[in-house]
């Protein structure tokens, strides 16, 4: 624009530099002055540069950038071709800015020169894709990326989930106050705890009798403080559905092939199932067992053909019987078979998977009553298994074991612990627990000291080196070891595990792997005050005095002489 100014103005601006010193002053005297705008008036209105536009008078101001074009400007670009060529390339600019103002303001032909763009690009490059796109030779799992660590998971009374690092919890004596735990809010408490791997899966069965899977990793991290999240945020519950039951399952799900499933009720009911049926568990879960009113499941593990099946109910009564005496269900919507018959206001708080061990009830006396007598205790006296067991006609005493045979027993001893709503608990050894049919009304599994606001609230298999961790209604948490509780018969009161307050009773009880040696309590959290200890010894030497045996049964014992 400022060349056709030029041009236009062609004689006064030949003079203008002719006059000047230098170009410094011809560039200064080219801006300075108002150029008549002529007839490319109309081209500067079009192309409507801010702050470049023609006065009223019909004058046009260069600016510095025009006038040291002008100045650069050769002079052979003066003749007539030239200058010519100069308003053909001044018009052809004003065209193709006519041309996109058109475009720009009609939707039809910016949408026309689209697709005929777009055809053109396709015409050029439309050759078959040459690059070959294939699925990574290595894919990341997400898992691959989870450190493997135990995770304490607690479950509230309110349907709360969480996980806490099995480190923050350090190992304390027995008869200890604990540690604080989840501080208790609007009347919920620690229903649940299990130690499980980051990479175990668990099953997590509802009040509605539905199924729901979840790895451990995915669960909410919290603090031994918090409650943790609500289940209903990470499984696909209906209104009021609840969980009632969580089952960890096996990390390689290849091994479910081999095993079963075995449910148990709080109205005494049992049912197995195939592990397969529920390893392919969906997002919005599937039907795991009918459950009839009011009824809820209390237990759900794992089990083989060979393992025994052992109920514990509230009123501190329990039954052994076999897991092939419960046949292998196919659907998965039945209520399932009767496995103990219940006193009045009892339930069934707990189910246990014992190994299977074979020997004879002669063998099983020899054996108890060596053990017994090797676990002497002057304070501590204990009832005969075998006393509610009549010698047959002609049968001999009790049989001497020999040393082999004692050592081979005792390898495949197991032992129950028992722990009630009052911080009592003991060991019994699994061998006490005969075996019998199903649907009897079980033995006597622990002496409960008041009856009316005691009760059993765990009752499982544990081993020697066995962590325990229990939690009161009120949030307190201890952790302890299996080493420190005493052994002791089916019909005795135990020893003394968790000191609780008058208004809180023992909730919820578990057993981990207790690798952790440090029995020391830094902050003195569950170092039992001076003479509590003491107070603890003296409760448990007075606690195991036998109460009268009480082995009524509604089945008899199994004639094959199992145990």
């Amino acid at each position: 624009m400022g060349l056709a100014v030029a041009v236009n103005n062609l004689d006064p601006v030949i003079e203008l530099i002719r006059a000047a010193k230098d170009a410094a002053e011809a560039r200064e005297q080219l801006c300075a002055k108002r150029w008549l705008a002529g007839e490319i008036a109309p081209l500067i209105a079009l192309i409507d540069e801010p702050g470049r536009l023609v006065d009223e008078d019909g004058t046009y101001q260069l600016s510095e950038a025009q006038a040291k074009a002008i100045l650069e400007l050769r002079l052979h670009r003066l003749t007539g071709l030239e200058r010519d060529k100069i308003a053909q390339d001044l018009q052809d600019l004003v065209d193709r800015i006519r041309e996109y103002l058109e475009i720009l303001e009609s939707r039809e032909k910016l949408y026309a020169l689209l697709r005929d763009e777009l055809l053109a690009m396709r015409q050029e490059f439309a050759d078959p894709r040459r690059s070959e796109i294939i699925e990574g030779e290595f894919e990341q799992d997400i898992e691959d990326l989870i450190q493997r660590e135990d995770m304490v998971v607690t479950v509230t009374h309110n349907g709360y989930i969480q996980r806490v690092p099995l480190s923050t919890y350090r190992a304390q004596k027995r008869g200890g106050k604990g540690r604080a735990g989840m501080k208790a809010r609007d009347e919920d408490f620690v229903s649940s705890v299990f130690v499980l791997n980051t990479h175990t899966p668990v099953l997590f069965f509802s009040s509605r009798g539905m199924v729901y899977k979840q790895k451990v990793y995915k669960l909410p991290v919290g603090t031994p403080q918090g409650r943790g999240k609500a289940l209903v945020n990470l499984l696909p519950l209906e209104e009021g559905e609840i969980i009632t039951t969580l089952m960890p399952l096996p990390e390689n799900e290849a091994d479910a092939e081999n095993l079963f499933v075995m449910f148990a009720t709080a109205s005494g009911n049992v049912r197995r199932n195939s592990l397969a049926d529920f390893v392919q568990v969906k997002a919005n879960g599937k039907i795991a067992m009918k459950l009839d009113e009011g009824d809820r499941l209390v237990g759900v593990q794992t089990c083989e053909d060979t393992d025994h099946v052992l109920l514990a109910t509230a009123k501190a009564k329990s039954i052994r019987f076999e897991a092939t005496d419960v046949r292998v269900f196919a659907g998965r919507n039945s209520t399932g078979v009767r496995g103990i018959r219940l006193g009045k206001e009892d339930a069934v708080i707990s189910m246990s998977i014992l190994s299977h061990a074979e020997f004879s009830v002669a063998e099983r006396e020899a054996y108890l009553k060596r053990s017994r007598a090797e676990r002497a205790d002057p304070d501590e006296t204990y009832a005969v298994a075998g006393n509610d067991e009549p010698l047959a006609e002609g049968e001999e005493a009790p049989l001497e074991l020999t040393d082999e045979r004692y050592a081979e027993l005792a390898a495949q001893e197991q032992f129950i612990l028992t722990v009630t709503a009052n911080g009592f608990g003991k060991r019994t050894s699994a061998y006490e627990y005969r075996i019998t049919n199903r649907g009897g009304q079980g033995v006597v599994n622990i002496v409960l000291a008041d009856v009316d606001n005691n009760g059993v609230v765990a009752s499982f298999p544990v081993e020697n080196d066995t962590g325990l961790v229990m939690m009161t209604d009120g949030g307190q948490l201890i952790r302890t070891g299996v080493g420190d509780v005493r052994i002791a018969g089916r019909s005795t009161r135990g020893v003394t595990l968790f000191r609780v307050g008058d208004d809180e009773r023992v909730v919820t009880v578990t057993h981990l792997s207790d690798d952790d040696d440090d029995d020391s309590d830094v902050d003195g959290d569950g170092v039992p005050e001076e003479g509590a200890e003491a107070e603890a010894t003296e409760d448990g030497a007075e606690s195991v005095n036998e109460a009268p045996q009480d082995d009524s049964e509604a089945a008899p014992e199994s004639d094959n002489g199992e145990n």
